[in-house]
């Protein structure tokens, strides 16, 4: 499974994980806040910024019919469509400056276009790659478009089938894309540990050949440190600077200093993964071999004397002869003397 590129970073098994610091709405309508947040988001060590770009009447209608009211989410209950993405979206004149700042803090930063307008702006903008939402990841059109633009595409695939999964691929990789990453994830804000299916991870590495990320929404970092232990290379992750300021998907986000938590503690089991290895691991380990078993003289024995469980013992540290080989010395006959303490080699059997 190759690796690939996105602006200035490599994305691939042998490459510390890519982490995506998702603002989406949690500006709460304020450029400072936002641009304090890309601040937040490069001091924790985030590899990229992302934005979502859209606008109400981009996203739904302006209708008080009972379907365009949110019913069931522990979150947004009750509220009209139109009027949270109304108060969710960043004003499309905000990009510039926010992706502007991204950059000079060394981070990249893209957004997840949700109509074809959106897409022609962010070209205009020369943004280095794009973002699917789960939501939108059976847009066969939308799909089209943002293929089109023949940049990296990073797609969620929460609520898609395999069959979905699949279409979506060939119709990204038909209309110019051939640099894909796909994302486990779960859409539901938050979501609970066990609804996020994590072996699904290898099982799409294996069935999609292309590189698998995790885009998370439960509370905390337990859930991509797991992902990227089962071989998850990009984490996405939604982050606020305060949980108790509010902002529309602050709930299931999280703050400065667990971004940072999340950065470190994935770069730590990505390092831990390594490779297949057995025999001792690097320097440090195998200066502690010294301290394996081997067989030592553990009474003075004289030339001609028989090696006995009285005279001969297997202890630390593994100057002498290997375990292995204690019971076939046993009844042999010492070759010369020997004083407590010394390590038996083969030289001193007769």
């Amino acid at each position: 499974m190759k690796s690939l590129t996105i602006g200035n970073r490599k994305i691939g098994e042998d490459y510390e994980p890519f982490i995506i610091a998702e603002m989406s709405g949690n500006h709460n309508q304020d450029l400072n806040r936002a641009l304090n947040l890309v601040d937040a988001a490069a001091a924790a060590g985030a590899h990229a910024l992302k934005l979502q770009t859209y606008t109400a009447d981009t996203m739904t209608l302006d209708c008080d019919n009972k379907e365009f009211i949110v019913n069931g989410s522990a979150v947004w209950d009750g509220q009209k469509l139109y009027d949270l993405y109304d108060k969710a979206h960043t004003p499309w004149e905000w990009h510039k400056p926010i992706f502007d700042r991204a950059k000079e803090l060394g981070m990249l930063a893209f957004s997840s276009p949700f109509d074809s307008t959106a897409v022609d702006f962010l070209e205009e903008l020369n943004v280095p790659c794009y973002k699917i939402a789960s939501f939108e990841n059976n847009d066969i059109p939308l799909l089209k478009k943002i293929a089109s633009t023949g940049k990296p595409i990073i797609m969620s695939c929460g609520m898609a089938t395999e069959s979905e999964i699949t279409e979506g691929l060939a119709t990204l990789k038909n209309n110019g894309c051939q640099d894909i990453i796909l994302l486990k994830c779960t859409s539901a804000y938050p979501s609970l540990p066990k609804d996020i299916n994590l072996n699904t991870i290898p099982h799409m590495r294996s069935k999609f050949n292309v590189q698998i990320g995790f885009s998370d929404h439960t509370m905390g970092v337990t859930m991509p440190v797991a992902a990227v232990a089962l071989g998850a290379t990009v984490v996405e992750k939604h982050f606020t600077l305060s949980r108790a300021e509010g902002g529309v998907d602050s709930h299931f986000s999280l703050e400065p200093d667990e971004l940072k938590e999340l950065v470190n503690s994935t770069r730590a089991v990505w390092e831990a993964l390594g490779k297949e290895n057995y025999g001792g691991s690097g320097q440090s380990e195998n200066s502690s071999k010294v301290y394996r078993r081997s067989v030592y003289v553990s009474s003075d024995i004289k030339a001609g004397e028989l090696f006995t469980t009285k005279n001969i013992r297997c202890v630390r540290p593994s100057l002498g002869l290997s375990p292995k080989y204690y019971e076939d010395v046993l009844g042999k006959v010492a070759k010369n003397d020997l004083a407590f303490g010394t390590p038996l080699s083969l030289n001193h059997i007769k």
